[in-house]
């Protein structure tokens, strides 16, 4: 049984900063540094109020979720090839600093390139000469998904999948679906989903989030046949179904910050009721990420060190995770191999220097 939930403590965060880690479940709308975002309301003259960006970084206890902050991205701030690649190379070194290592990032093309007016290829290239900056700066390797828009019709979910088609990228590994859930099941986007596969594209899939039924994250696994769940959270309500996905070893990037639970459950329960507690105990593989960092008010440390100090988990399920992480990623075997040998004994070595 995991333990009960407790304050962090000053050593638990070190280690957890210290860890190599991935990111696997994060949206570049989502990483948009405050101070940055009032640079381009400044900029385009968008008909955002300073209340109204306070209230779009306020996370209170009841959070509201963000989609509306990125539709506002989307519609009125990023204009340019240069700010989609000044937004890329930011998030990645923030990342960095938390020593993440390797990042497979979210980014939804269908809106980006409706409301700027760039083209697809312009925006991935610009997106990518922000990973590359980073990598050479900072050290950490980020990769792109484009991801559909699940608001969108489905039609724009093939065209998301062509454009990448058209622009092949050893940096654009696969796709991704995400926004609102309710009503938009993923059966919808089926034929985005098989031109990806027959194309060799992986695939993941925002499943069972929001309080949506196990039915979508079935839907996802065995219709879209995704390579890794994002989310998946009420996967604990059908035990057959988690004992299949468990058998596959499907891993779950789970978000420790998820807005949803936050809002529903009461505060005093809300680690002690919350999915991720449960997911590892039905053999569920799960790798916890940030999301939307800066609107979550959360970074890579905060999310691993929440796997421990809210949820009970012990150092051991810490270096699985870290493991589960490395075998969800979209990286050759050998790769794989190489970095499960390499951070294990990195974090060995950091726990007993930590203590931990």
């Amino acid at each position: 049984m995991n333990a009960a939930p407790t304050a962090p403590t000053p050593e638990l965060t070190a280690f957890a900063h210290a860890i190599p880690k991935m990111e696997l479940h994060c949206h570049l709308l989502g990483t948009v540094r405050k101070s940055t975002f009032i640079e381009l309301v400044q900029r385009t003259k968008a008909p955002l109020t300073p209340e109204e960006i306070e209230a779009f970084y306020t996370r209170g206890e009841k959070p509201v979720g963000v989609l509306r902050v990125l539709r506002a991205l989307d519609e009125w701030l990023l204009q340019t090839p240069a700010d989609l690649e000044r937004i890329t190379y930011e998030y990645l070194q923030d990342a960095a600093a938390h020593h993440v290592r390797y990042a497979e990032f979210f980014w939804n093309p269908t809106g980006t390139v409706q409301c700027s007016g760039m083209g697809y290829a312009v925006a991935q290239q610009a997106i990518l000469a922000g990973a590359a900056a980073a990598q050479k700066d900072c050290g950490i390797r980020g990769r792109l998904v484009p991801s559909i828009d699940r608001e969108a019709p489905a039609e724009a979910a093939v065209q998301m999948v062509q454009w990448m088609l058209d622009n092949r990228h050893d940096d654009v590994p696969g796709i991704g679906i995400d926004y609102r859930e309710n009503d938009r099941p993923p059966e919808l986007f089926v034929d985005a989903y098989a031109l990806a596969r027959r194309n060799g594209l992986k695939t993941t899939a925002h499943a069972s989030e929001f309080g949506l039924p196990w039915n979508n994250l079935q839907t996802a696994i065995e219709t879209l046949k995704v390579d890794r769940v994002d989310h998946g959270y009420t996967v604990i309500d059908n035990p057959e179904l988690a004992r299949r996905c468990a058998d596959l070893g499907i891993v779950f990037t789970v978000v420790p910050t998820n807005s949803y639970y936050l809002r529903t459950l009461a505060p005093e329960r809300w680690a002690l009721d919350h999915p991720i507690r449960q997911m590892p105990g039905l053999g569920l593989r799960v790798h916890p990420n940030t999301d939307d960092p800066t609107l979550h008010h959360v970074n890579p440390t905060g999310a691993w060190t929440k796997m421990v100090s809210d949820f009970g988990f012990s150092m051991a399920d810490l270096k699985d995770f870290m493991l589960n992480g490395i075998d969800a990623a979209w990286i050759d075997e050998s790769e794989k191999r190489s970095l499960r040998q390499q951070w294990s004994a990195e974090f060995d070595a950091l726990r007993r220097t930590h203590h931990a």
